[in-house]
C-alpha cells in the first residue's frame, strides 16, 4: 500500500461523514422508547421521523432491530447503556470492549448508523435509587472511553450521563443552585470528563411534574407565555419553570468550576392524559412554546443568546407498557400515539408546519372485543381487573380521554385492550362468555378503541423514501467502504 494511504482514506471517510445530514446541528430531537405491546415496526418509525425531518434520536438501550432500522437514515443517534449494565462495564474493561463492539462499532462501521453519543446510564443519580449506581458511573465511562479509543471512535462518539433535575437544588432562586451534597465530588468528576471530551451535560427537565406534584405550583409558570408569579433573582426575572430550572443547573455547574459547560436537554415534554393537567391542549401549548423558545435562540438569563446544545422531546410515541407507579400519565407522553398518528398540530421548527402521520402501519384486522349486550354484567369486575392488570386501561380513569363513557363502555374498553394485546386471539375475548367480537368500531368521541399492530410483519429496515437517497446514500456507501477497507488493512 502506498505511503499515506490510510491517511487519505481517513480523509475520505471524514469528508463522507461530514456531508451526511446528521452532522448538521438541529436543535430538536426526540426520545424513542419501546416499552409497548403494540410496537410499530422500527422501519415505520424511522420513516416517520424522516418524514417529520427529525434528525436526532435518543434511545434508552441498544435494541438491535432499532439500530438496524436507523442504518443509512441520516439520523444522529444517542444509544443507551442501561442502569443494569453499569456494574459489569464499570468492573471489567473486557465487558466494556464487548459492549462497544456489539452496540456501537458493528453499527457505525458496518451499517452506517449515526451513533454520536453513548448515554451511560439513565438518571443514575435519582434520589429514589439511594446511591446504588453512583459508584459505577465514572469507572464505566472510563472503560467505555478506552473501548472507543481501541475502536478508533473516541473522537467521534461522545459519552454523556442523562441526569434527573433532582441532582441539583436551590433554596429559593436559580443563582443559589448547587448539586446535592453527596453528589458534589462526583459531579465535579463528571463535568471534568465531559469538558475534556467536548460533550454536554445532559439533564432531564419536567415542568409538568413540578405542577403535578405541588398543588401550590403556579400553573402559568409551567408554560412559556409568561407568568403572573415570576421569580425575581437579583437583576434576573424568571417567567417560566424551564428557564428557572436550567439556570439553577448553570449555577450549580459554576460552583464546581464548569459554568461554561454546554447543556443538552435529554428529556422534556408534556403528557396528553392521565392527570387533570395532562391533556391535548396543555401538551400542545407546552411543546410548541418550548420549540419556539429554543428555535428563537433566546437562551436564559444566565446564558442569553445561548440555547441548549440539543433538546430531545419526550417522547416520540406513547408506551402503554410503562409502569404507572408515577401516575397514569406515564404512558401518554408521545407527540404521536403508539401507531405513529399525530395527537395534535405541532410545528417542530424543522421544516414541516404540522406533524406527518406514520404510513404503512401493519395493523391487525379491523375488529374489536366488546361487552356482550345480551349478557348480564354483574359478575364482570374480576374480568375487568384481569384485563386491566395485563393491558392499558389508564384512559378510563379521571383525566383520561375515555373517562365517563359509562359502565358498559368501560367494560368494552378493558376487554378490547386485552384482546388487542393478545394479538386478537379469539380466546382472549371470552371473559366467561361476557365478551364478543365485533367488526363495528366501538370508539366514542375522543375515546379511541385501538386496533393493535401486527409486529410479526415488522421490518427492521426503513425505506429510502423521504430521507437518505441519491448523493446522500452514495456518501454513506463511500463511508462504509472506507471503514471496511481500513479494518481489512488493520488501521481502523
Amino acid at each position: 500500500m502506498a505511503a499515506g494511504g490510510p491517511a487519505l482514506l481517513r480523509a475520505l471517510l471524514v469528508a463522507a461523514l461530514c456531508a451526511v445530514p446528521w452532522r448538521a446541528e438541529a436543535a430538536i430531537g426526540v426520545n424513542w422508547g419501546t416499552v409497548s405491546n403494540h410496537r410499530a415496526p422500527p422501519g415505520v418509525v424511522v420513516d416517520l421521523m424522516r418524514a417529520n425531518r427529525i434528525s436526532k434520536v435518543k434511545l434508552f438501550n441498544a435494541d438491535p432491530g432499532v439500530l438496524r432500522a436507523l442504518a443509512g437514515s441520516g439520523i444522529q443517534v444517542m444509544v443507551g447503556v442501561t442502569n443494569d449494565e453499569l456494574a459489569s462495564i464499570a468492573g471489567s474493561q473486557a465487558a466494556a470492549d464487548d459492549w462497544v463492539a456489539q452496540n456501537v462499532s458493528r453499527y457505525v462501521g458496518r451499517s452506517g448508523v449515526g451513533i454520536r453519543y453513548i448515554a451511560v446510564g439513565n438518571e443514575p443519580f435519582l434520589t429514589s435509587y439511594q446511591g446504588q449506581f453512583q459508584s459505577y458511573i465514572i469507572p464505566a465511562m472510563t472503560n467505555i472511553q478506552q473501548s472507543l479509543v481501541k475502536a478508533n471512535l473516541a473522537s467521534y462518539v461522545k459519552l454523556v450521563v442523562p441526569c434527573n433535575a433532582d441532582a441539583y437544588q436551590s433554596a429559593s432562586v436559580p443563582s443559589q443552585g448547587v448539586f446535592r451534597t453527596e453528589l458534589t465530588q462526583l459531579m465535579t468528576q463528571l463535568a471534568a470528563f465531559l469538558s475534556s471530551s467536548g460533550a454536554p451535560f445532559v439533564v432531564n427537565i419536567y415542568p409538568f411534574l413540578s405542577l403535578y406534584q405541588n398543588s401550590d405550583f403556579p400553573q402559568d409558570y409551567a408554560f412559556f407565555e409568561g407568568s403572573t408569579h415570576p421569580v425575581v433573582d437579583g437583576p434576573n426575572v424568571y417567567y417560566d419553570a424551564f428557564d428557572g430550572n436550567f439556570d439553577t443547573l448553570v449555577s450549580a455547574l459554576s460552583k464546581i468550576g464548569y459554568g461554561n459547560l454546554p447543556i443538552a436537554i435529554g428529556e422534556i415534554g408534556w403528557p396528553t392524559e392521565g392527570a387533570p393537567s395532562a391533556n391535548l391542549t396543555a401538551a400542545r401549548a407546552f411543546n410548541q412554546g418550548l420549540i419556539n423558545r429554543i428555535t428563537s435562540n433566546k437562551g436564559t438569563p444566565l446564558r442569553p443568546g445561548v440555547p441548549p446544545a440539543d433538546v430531545y422531546l419526550f417522547s416520540l410515541l406513547d408506551e402503554e407498557g410503562k409502569s404507572i407507579l408515577p401516575g397514569n400519565f406515564e404512558r401518554h407522553w408521545g407527540i404521536f400515539s403508539f401507531d405513529g398518528q399525530a395527537k395534535y398540530p405541532l410545528n417542530l421548527g424543522l421544516g414541516n408546519s404540522v406533524l406527518k402521520n406514520a404510513k404503512e402501519v401493519p395493523y391487525l384486522p379491523s375488529r374489536w372485543c366488546v361487552a356482550n349486550p345480551a349478557r348480564d354484567l354483574d359478575s364482570v369486575s374480576d374480568h375487568m381487573k384481569l384485563a386491566c392488570s395485563m393491558a392499558d386501561c389508564t384512559t378510563l380513569y379521571y383525566g383520561g380521554s375515555c373517562y365517563g363513557i359509562g359502565e358498559k363502555g368501560n367494560v368494552s374498553y378493558a376487554f378490547n385492550s386485552y384482546y388487542q394485546q393478545q394479538k386478537q386471539d379469539p380466546k382472549s375475548c371470552d371473559f366467561g362468555g361476557l365478551g364478543m367480537i365485533t367488526y363495528l368500531d366501538p370508539s366514542m368521541g375522543e375515546c379511541r378503541f385501538l386496533v393493535g399492530v401486527d409486529d410479526s410483519k415488522s421490518s427492521a429496515v426503513a425505506s429510502c423514501g423521504g430521507g437518505c437517497c441519491g448523493v446522500c446514500c452514495g456518501l454513506w456507501v463511500l463511508a462504509l467502504w472506507v471503514l471496511t477497507y481500513l479494518r481489512m488493512m488493520g488501521s481502523a
